[in-house]
């Protein structure tokens, strides 16, 4: 191989890894965008949950509770 090749190969080379290199900080910044909002996702159905388990505790009346109405 003389210079000039082997020089046109390497700019080739850096070049590609300079374009993975930006992709892969894109790509690392969706997933960590990504995961923060699993988590949000994660902990607003905790929270709906434990809000479902209260209501149900305190004797939140359920639909099937009431009597029918007087049409009936």
């Amino acid at each position: 191989m003389n210079d000039a090749n082997l020089e046109a190969r390497l700019t080739d080379l850096e070049g590609r890894y300079a374009f993975l290199d930006d992709l892969l900080q894109h790509l690392e910044s969706v997933v960590t965008s990504q995961q923060r909002a699993i988590d949000d996702l994660r902990d607003q159905l905790e929270q709906t949950r434990d809000a479902l388990k209260q209501a149900d505790l305190s004797g939140g009346s359920s639909q099937n509770d009431e009597p029918p109405p007087p049409h009936y």
